[in-house]
């Protein structure tokens, strides 16, 4: 879920603003120390916020679990889901949101999925994640396991 182009050029021209700056009237070494310093910090934040990933994994008898950037969630405790509109997105995360959910939200993407959970030894009510790809994210929530045919 990489951050949109037009931050690139923003963050490095905040960078390189910072750094002019740094480095004004400044003669020798601390003309460009400030540039070599501060133009890798925003290359770096914007990097490490588009890091997250989203991805369900199953193994070969079928059971798996909802990877979300660090966070791990079985999928045998999910109860439902859903997608999350565009235009829905500001109520679910601010009246309708619970304090006990799980969020990971990322400002740019526009979508949303809640994932309603079942588990009784777990107080987090339901996930709310960002993605770009909602109707694949429900689609491989949605895959039947092995213990559905029997």
């Amino acid at each position: 879920m990489w951050v949109p182009l037009w931050w690139w050029p923003a963050a490095l021209a905040v960078g390189a603003l910072l750094a002019a700056e740094v480095h004004m009237g400044a003669p020798g070494v601390r003309a460009w120390l400030p540039y070599v310093i501060l133009l890798p910090f925003p290359i770096w934040a914007l990097y490490w916020s588009s890091r997250m990933t989203v991805e369900v994994v199953r193994d070969n008898d079928g059971a798996g679990e909802l990877r979300v950037g660090r966070a791990h969630l079985p999928l045998d405790v999910i109860a439902k889901c859903a997608a999350i509109p565009a235009t829905a997105k500001s109520a679910a995360l601010g009246r309708q949101l619970d304090p006990l959910a799980f969020v990971q939200h990322r400002t740019w993407v526009k979508q949303m999925v809640l994932i309603v959970l079942d588990d009784p030894d777990d107080p987090t009510p339901y996930w709310l994640v960002s993605t770009r790809r909602p109707e694949d994210l429900l689609a491989a929530l949605a895959q039947p396991t092995p213990e559905d045919h029997s």
